[in-house]
């Protein structure tokens, strides 16, 4: 391989895609296999695990539609999936904190297309809350996406993203 080549190379981030998504799935099979729709077990006193469903997107964001979401919001992870490893592919190997976001994100975007294909909805089932006040439910491939995101942003604030500053 050339130089050049190795210089270019995030491509192994595509291992924690696949492991995240193992995880996502994993997880989403435990959770239907033990616990009732809506049924709800608390883990510590500001987080239970519930089984539920969400035809729609973020934050249950369209779930009323008329099913037209899940072939919509399939197809747009598709799009954004093939993006994101084109994106991963071209990062130079000094961008590890890019390359770890993108393939969280990349492993979201699949995790919870996978559910839309298959079920037509995606299973969420962390709960956090807070006494009387309840997030929504999420799920690994969520957290991912969650945590790809704010690692972007600290990666452009303060990592390799960040545009070099001229000094006086």
């Amino acid at each position: 391989m050339s130089a050049a080549g190795t210089e270019r190379s995030q491509l192994p981030w595509l291992l924690l895609t696949a492991g995240v998504v193992a995880l996502d799935q994993w997880s989403k099979h435990r959770v239907e296999a033990l616990l009732a729709p809506y049924e709800v077990r608390s883990l510590l006193p500001v987080l239970d695990v519930v089984r539920a469903r969400n035809p729609g997107v973020a934050f249950s964001f369209f779930a009323g539609g008329s099913g037209w979401q899940r072939w919509f919001f399939s197809a747009l992870a598709v799009a954004v999936s093939v993006v994101l490893v084109g994106w991963i592919a071209k990062l130079p190997r000094a961008a590890r904190v890019q390359g770890a976001a993108l393939a969280l994100i990349l492993a979201g975007a699949i995790g919870n297309a996978v559910d839309r294909l298959r079920l037509g909805s995606v299973v969420d089932f962390i709960l956090a809350h807070w006494h009387d006040h309840y997030f929504w439910a999420f799920n690994v491939a969520d957290a991912a996406i969650s945590v790809g995101a704010v690692l972007l942003v600290f990666d452009a604030l303060f990592g390799h993203g960040k545009p070099a500053t001229k000094e006086a």
